[in-house]
């Protein structure tokens, strides 16, 4: 009885030891890679659809740098944008990340965007608005 009391309290400190561990991939304490998986479109009066990502212009990866906050676009064929973070928070094992973009050539007009990453996982969802469209972009990050 006592040796398994022993084993089990030892198991239990070895896993919170190493929950931190696993979960700082995510955390801010790394640069991340992210990809799209599912995009979600929204404009007044209309029904939301499923699109592509390449048509509104998601990039294929997205590399964000905590310590300089800011995040690069890495699209083949595309030029190389850059946006700052301007908002960090973390809460409850999930990273908080928000920003503004002004409209870039191509693009009709500027927008707000928050994204939430699971610190666990890696998943996210960014959100984005603007006065003519909103989207929902549902992804996953890796280290690079």
């Amino acid at each position: 009885m006592k040796k398994s009391m022993i084993l089990t309290g030892l198991l239990l400190a070895l896993g919170l030891i190493a929950a931190p561990a696993m979960g700082g991939d995510f955390d801010g304490s790394k640069k991340i890679i992210c990809a799209a998986v599912d995009v979600v479109e929204c404009a007044p009066g209309a029904e939301c659809d499923r699109v592509m990502a390449s048509e509104i212009d998601f990039p294929d990866f997205v590399r964000l740098d905590f310590k300089k906050k800011e995040i690069r676009t890495e699209q083949s064929g595309h030029e190389k944008r850059k946006t700052d973070i301007e908002r960090i928070e973390r809460i409850s094992g999930k990273m908080i990340i928000q920003g503004a973009e002004n409209a870039h050539e191509g693009a009709s007009e500027s927008l707000g965007w928050s994204m939430i990453i699971d610190e666990e996982n890696g998943r996210f969802v960014l959100s984005a608005a603007a006065t003519e469209a909103a989207f929902v972009v549902f992804g996953t990050c890796t280290v690079p």
